[in-house]
């Protein structure tokens, strides 16, 4: 039952075909055999997620209306608040805090019956490309066990690849659902900057966050899409408009007749050949399937790397000022008369990872006297030419396409001590976080070089979620026909079949 999609399990439990409590413990046993491994969890909440499952199922008995997903279990990015369960944002410094409420996404989940089986690792505070900064050691590709899966959701992303859960969720400030979803071989989407609530996700940079969906496949991810999304009154940059119908669209899957953008400068110089060979396959693919095929320039998305790099860790030395031991998580040095000033210097040098200081100290000097117009008023400047960019390219185009990573995985250690290489993982996936808009990873595929998977990205205006949907929807058809099966059943015997 584990290798089913999370619509095919949603509809065995329908039919009474298992129950939420059979295919709850099946996955506990997947995670107790493979993530020992794989690491992919920080918590997991066996008594909670059974007790959640039974409640399911007793509701289920006496014939009360469930959401299509009531009973599936799910994996929840450790950057989400969860009402009395471990929440760490996979930093030190929040090890053994238990917050006292749920966020609107823990909440929404609960409330449409997704079981929420545990936390997952990944990079502290959702900084990083890799979940090799995490606090707590790092998540290893289901792929290759040598290899990340990406970050910061890497986690989130691992535990759906290995089949450790159907469903996950993940955040993604500047591509971190996106890119761990290309490299793990998994569907993942960012919302639109607004459609899921923010409240209760620890906060990285607020104008950039937004929690997301993972599955493996475009319609388990639009089922998923659908329960967390909508308006919150808690907040305020949340939209109060209808939840675009991605459902419907993953259903649909026809693409005939619409104009898709390649964006020139994300492809090419720069990027793995078996990356850009898969990417040009699909392309391929789309217009057999009736689309029409257009180039478009957006030139300043070269500078779209620097600005996010200082943007972000701008708002993260303001947002990660709140970790000062007075109220809590971590407290040390408290001893023999120390000063608070004091306290608060010991704690955060022993609390935050190596980077999240050096984003921290970045963030502080972007914004101290004399530099802030420099450094972050003109990042928001070019942040502005970049939405005109896509503004420009989607009066052309009804999406817009590139890979979502110039490469594919690449082994563990291999750049955690050159930042700069990581952050030039990114360089396909941060326009869309500057300009608020929405995109999704789906599989195109492995790279001849070395049979790892290759993401496909698909970006569309704010509020258009669907169209995401829509047209990953008859790729995953045609690429699945081609294969002759989805691209995990390729996977190696850990990420395949359990």
């Amino acid at each position: 039952m584990i290798n089913k999609t999370a619509a095919e399990m949603a509809d065995a439990l329908s039919k009474g075909e298992t129950t939420s409590l059979a295919l709850t413990q099946a996955h506990l046993d997947r995670i107790s055999a493979v993530d020992s491994k794989v690491k992919a969890f920080l918590h997991v909440d066996k008594e909670g997620a059974l007790a959640q499952a039974a409640s399911v199922d007793a509701k289920r008995a006496k014939g009360e209306k469930l959401s299509p997903l009531a009973g599936i279990p799910l994996a929840l990015k450790d950057v989400l608040a969860q009402k009395g369960v471990p929440t760490t944002a996979g930093s030190k410094i929040l090890q053994g805090w238990r917050p006292p409420y749920d966020s609107t996404v823990a909440a929404k989940l609960k409330a449409a019956g997704v079981v929420i089986v545990g936390k997952t690792n990944m990079d502290e505070f959702a900084m990083g490309s890799s979940t090799e900064n995490s606090g707590f050691g790092p998540t290893f590709n289901p792929w290759d066990l040598t290899r990340t899966p990406g970050g910061s959701s890497g986690g989130s992303a691992a535990a759906v690849s290995s089949f450790q859960t159907p469903l996950a969720i993940g955040s993604d400030t500047g591509g971190s659902i996106r890119q761990p979803a290309a490299l793990t071989g998994i569907v993942g989407v960012r919302p639109t900057y607004g459609a899921v609530s923010r409240y209760g996700l620890i906060a990285y940079s607020s104008s950039l966050d937004q929690a997301g969906p993972f599955g493996r496949t475009v319609l388990d991810t639009a089922l998923l899409h659908e329960v967390i999304a909508g308006h919150d009154a808690h907040d305020a940059t949340s939209i109060n408009a209808d939840v675009p119908a991605v459902v419907a669209a993953a259903k649909s899957g026809d693409v005939k007749g619409l104009k898709i953008g390649v964006i020139k400068q994300l492809q090419g110089e720069g990027y793995q050949k078996g990356v850009q060979t898969r990417f040009d396959e699909s392309l391929k693919l789309l217009a057999s399937l009736g689309a029409e095929i257009v180039e478009v320039d957006c030139p300043n998305f070269e500078y779209a790397l620097a600005a996010y790099y200082l943007i972000a860790p701008s708002e993260a030395s303001s947002n990660l000022a709140r970790f000062d031991a007075m109220r809590y998580g971590l407290r040390v040095g408290d001893k023999d008369g120390a000063s608070a000033e004091a306290v608060m210097n010991i704690t955060r040098d022993a609390g935050f990872g190596r980077e999240v200081k050096r984003r921290i100290i970045l963030g502080t000097y972007a914004l101290s006297s004399g530099y802030y117009d420099a450094y972050y008023g003109s990042a928001q400047k070019i942040r502005t030419l970049i939405i005109e960019d896509y503004a420009k390219a989607f009066a052309k185009a009804d999406v817009l396409v590139s890979p979502t990573a110039p490469t594919t995985a690449y082994k563990i250690g291999e750049k955690v001590d050159d930042p700069m290489a990581m952050y030039l993982g990114d360089v396909a996936t941060i326009p869309v976080n500057l300009a608020g808009i929405c995109g999704m990873s789906l599989p195109a595929g492995l790279a001849e070089e070395d049979g790892l998977p290759v993401g496909f990205q698909i970006m569309a205006p704010a509020m258009q979620d669907q169209r995401l949907y829509q047209v990953g929807a008859a790729l995953e058809a045609a690429l699945n026909s081609k294969w002759g099966a989805p691209i995990l059943s390729n996977a190696p015997s850990l990420g395949g079949a359990a």
